[in-house]
């Protein structure tokens, strides 16, 4: 009994060890090459396999930072983020405050940075557990010690996602605002990073009173911040 739960560990170490040391290398990779695709665009291309759904396909292209406007990457740090270029992937105080609230409040409050963002809709799944928050964590402390902060930023504002189906800033420039990610202004910079919340609900093309108002308030947070300069040195 006790050399075959010997065996067992042993085993499990093994796969761990190998596991670790595939994510590594996976995370270090993607710090130059290009993600092919992310943990939630594979499931929702299987989600809508599985229903037959005869929606439009998934949408995706990568695009370099040096070609998408800086207007972006400033409103998504102004409205997700805006500690961003200070933190070591966790934003310490919001976690603080969002357990003191969350209790009182019918809505969950968020804490994510941006870095958790990043690992969770790269490598993994939807949903609510104490495991998936582990391995979020872990990815996170991996994208922080082996990526800088500007590529950090560049993934998220390709793979998150802006509308139904409509993942990253050249998709979401082209489709909803008939735009290259270059052109894009001040504020439709805005306006996509006011749908991130819910982009199944939340429309760049028939924006709702709320996302015009929160439209306004990243332009005015972004503003505060010092505009696209605040994010030079990343």
């Amino acid at each position: 009994m006790r050399h075959t739960i010997s065996k067992i560990l042993r085993t499990v170490g093994c796969w761990g060890l190998v596991l670790v040391i595939l994510s590594v290398v996976t995370v270090f990779c993607l710090r130059w090459v290009a993600p092919p695709t992310s943990a939630f665009m594979l499931e929702k291309r299987c989600a809508r396999m599985l229903e037959g759904s005869r929606q439009e396909p998934i949408r995706y292209q990568w695009v370099d930072w040096k070609f998408i406007s800086p207007h972006l990457p400033l409103a998504v740090v102004a409205a997700e983020d805006q500690k961003f270029p200070f933190h070591r992937g966790f934003d310490v105080e919001s976690i603080r405050k969002a357990l003191e609230t969350n209790g009182r409040r019918h809505q969950p409050r968020g804490a994510s940075t941006i870095s958790q963002q990043v690992a969770k809709n790269l490598f993994l799944w939807p949903g609510r557990s104490f495991i998936r928050k582990g391995v979020e964590v872990y990815f996170t402390l991996l994208l922080e010690a082996l990526w800088p902060k500007n590529r950090i930023l560049e993934v998220y504002v390709n793979i998150a996602e802006f509308g139904d189906g409509v993942f990253g800033v050249q998709a979401a420039a082209t489709t909803l605002l008939g735009k290259t990610p270059a052109r894009l202004t001040v504020d439709d910079a805005a306006l996509l990073a006011a749908v991130l919340p819910n982009p199944k609900e939340l429309q760049v093309t028939r924006p709702s009173r709320y996302v015009l108002e929160r439209r306004q308030w990243i332009k005015d947070q972004a503003g505060r911040l010092g505009g696209p300069s605040y994010l030079k040195g990343l």
